[in-house]
């Protein structure tokens, strides 16, 4: 933006690290947020001067030589109490009951593993539970062919040798087949089961889990292989402890949704969710433990977290866009293009087993026709 350099915005040497450029980044969101007195302009041309100094590539163009001005105009960043009454006390703005949290809209377009995923892939079902009707049908074709010589005339002593010999392959043909029926049911009855299906069980009543069921249906099952799940139980648990669930490929995403105030999100160095520059304590979440539980079931499987965040009254809900934690804090723009890139390395395959043991952990209904 003319006249304003993002180096001395954000109070730094021109020559600062990476993660001098975080640090100043998250000191001044503190101030600057419009929840801690900030204004949203403000703190927009914070969020503006971050993003480009964290680029490498960004950065380098910011630095070549323009005809920027040399003016620099600083925005306010003291905080401003908002107070009420004569007693000069902060005001507590807590959750509105009547406020309704917008649906989420993302722009498909603007992520990059949603170009390079062919919608139209037919989906595989891994692993296999048999070897195909090829060798069954070498089988049988083998069986007839040994049959042929046993319509001419042969002499008692390769007669005696050629029909055992028949009869073997006969019966090899047989179990072979049968074998193959057998599959061929069960893989029809999966089908009927499962294959149908994309979404399982139903999300809760409230707004903020249905804003995550729609921004699943909506947005995620671009993936053809992925399965959407609501409502799920721990092992050994019969209630909902896990609001929804993605399945695709080898990798399972667990996701739980919270509606919290407005302000920034983001984590330390050791994990910790803070907002606004305080550790947070407004709301919990086990969503860490859920990982592990499912990474016990299912040992096979990439296991991750997210924390969807929606705001509990008007204002915005911001994240840090450094998702490398085992439950970072996520809007829904960013849930989109960080899980779906993730999922998007084998968008078309469904673990059978992983679907099957999933399906029988939800518990808030039977499931829902896919989408």
């Amino acid at each position: 933006m003319p006249g304003i350099d993002y180096y001395e915005l954000l109070g730094v040497d021109r020559g600062a690290s990476a993660s001098e450029i975080k640090s100043a980044y998250r000191s001044l969101a503190k101030v600057m947020h419009p929840d801690a007195g900030g204004t949203s302009g403000g703190f927009r041309l914070l969020q503006e001067a971050y993003e480009t100094l964290k680029d490498p590539a960004r950065r380098a163009d910011y630095d070549r030589p323009t005809l920027r001005a040399p003016s620099v105009v600083r925005p306010q960043t003291r905080p401003r109490p908002r107070r009420t009454g004569h007693t000069g006390r902060l005001r507590d703005f807590g959750d509105d009951p009547t406020y309704r949290a917008p649906r989420p809209r993302v722009d498909l377009g603007s992520t990059e593993w949603w170009h390079r995923i062919d919608l139209g892939a037919r989906v595989r079902y891994v692993p296999a539970t048999g070897l195909g009707h090829a060798p069954a049908a070498a089988a049988i074709g083998g069986w007839f062919v040994l049959l042929i010589p046993l319509t001419m005339t042969l002499s008692p002593l390769l007669l005696a040798v050629w029909l055992p010999l028949v009869a073997g392959a006969g019966y090899g043909a047989f179990r072979l087949v049968r074998r193959y029926m057998t599959v061929a049911r069960a893989e029809r009855a999966f089908a009927g089961e499962y294959d149908g299906n994309t979404i399982f069980g139903r999300p809760g009543e409230n707004r903020r889990e249905r804003l995550t069921a729609g921004l699943l249906t909506e947005y995620m099952t671009q993936l053809p292989g992925v399965r959407i799940f609501h409502g799920l139980a721990w092992p050994g648990s019969v209630f909902t402890d896990i609001d929804h669930a993605l399945l695709c490929g080898r990798r399972l995403v667990l996701i739980e949704s919270k509606s919290w105030l407005p302000g920034h999100y983001y984590c330390d160095e050791d994990g910790e969710l803070w907002r606004n520059g305080h550790p947070f304590r407004g709301g919990g979440t086990q969503l860490l433990e859920s990982v592990e539980r499912f990474a016990e079931l299912l040992p096979w499987l990439e296991v991750r977290g997210a924390l969807l965040v929606y705001p509990s009254r008007a204002g915005e809900v911001t994240c840090d866009d450094d998702l490398d934690f085992e439950i970072p804090p996520m809007t829904p723009e960013q849930f989109v293009s960080e899980i779906g890139d993730w999922l998007a390395d084998d968008p078309a395959t469904v673990d059978r087993e992983a679907l099957r043991i999933l399906v029988r952990q939800v518990v808030s209904e039977v499931r829902v026709a896919g989408a």
